[in-house]
């Protein structure tokens, strides 16, 4: 089953915001730790976005999330 660049944005955006709220972060704070816009992030998480690779490796990285977990598509 081949995903649409829509599913696959949401499943990233989704991914990324679980991780940031099970840290107990802010969308503001993570932001701002981060380097990334605020509203860059909310679109991101959204799924409103085909952020970059390095994007979401900064991300990852800045909530201890394993590249891999961000990027796993279950069959």
């Amino acid at each position: 089953m081949e995903l649409t660049k829509e599913e696959v944005c949401k499943h990233v955006g989704t991914k990324i915001r679980e991780a940031r709220e099970n840290k107990g972060l802010t969308m503001e704070k993570f932001a701002h730790e981060s380097g990334i816009d605020y509203t860059q992030i909310s679109r991101i998480e959204l799924g409103k976005i085909n952020t970059s690779i390095y994007q979401i490796y900064i991300i990852s990285k800045k909530l201890d999330l394993p590249l891999r977990d961000v990027l796993h598509f279950e069959k």
